[in-house]
């Protein structure tokens, strides 16, 4: 995956509590297995009306926000079904942050497998966060992860948390898979090791 490291774009304001998994992608488009083409669908039910156009004061559709890279947030986002499509229509739109008080636990775990950093703050923090972000194409935010650092349009700086582990992940662009590939040489060795010792196993 695409690795994460200073990232620097327009924040989104989203101030709603509980945002589940089926407004993030509507079940009609989970047929798909690939993680590209969703992030047209991206909360589907707010962004169109029933006739397929746009609700123009949905803030995605807003021209100030329409290339937003992060999405400032209320509490327990991602919560609902376990559906991985949210994180990949998230990414597909181009959202690489989520800043929230509050995630649920499924959806939080997914960000980081996919390439997305999800922050979690003390609701004071989002709430400046989010008076930053309703300024429009002003609302430029910096976010460093390795310094674990949010820096705001006015200069202020926010400190975050992240567990090692999953900075290290998304830090070097590394999925399950690319971990797992990391061992490839051991991987390698204990599959020789074993074809000679149980060659049936082979068969």
């Amino acid at each position: 995956m695409e690795k994460f490291d200073t990232l620097t774009g327009v924040a989104a304001p989203l101030p709603m509590l509980n945002v589940d998994t089926d407004m993030i992608i509507p079940k009609q488009f989970l047929k798909t297995i690939k993680r590209s083409g969703l992030g047209k669908n991206l909360f589907d039910e707010m962004r169109y009306d029933d006739n397929g156009n746009e609700i123009s004061d949905f803030v995605l559709n807003q021209p100030a926000y329409r290339d937003a890279k992060i999405l400032v947030t209320g509490a327990n986002f991602g919560c609902g079904s376990s559906r991985e499509h949210a994180p990949w229509s998230l990414l597909d739109f181009g959202i690489r942050c989520i800043i929230a008080p509050s995630f649920a636990d499924i959806f939080y775990n997914n960000c980081f497998k996919n390439g997305i950093l999800p922050i979690k703050l003390p609701q004071e923090d989002v709430d400046k966060l989010m008076a930053d972000a309703e300024r429009g194409a002003n609302a430029t935010v910096t976010v460093d992860l390795e310094k674990q650092e949010i820096s705001g349009p006015d200069g202020g700086c926010i400190k975050f948390d992240v567990e090692p582990f999953r900075k290290h992940c998304l830090l070097n662009g590394l999925d399950d898979i690319g971990l797992t590939l990391q061992q490839s040489d051991d991987i390698a060795t204990f599959e020789a090791q074993r074809a000679a010792s149980q060659p049936w196993l082979s068969l």
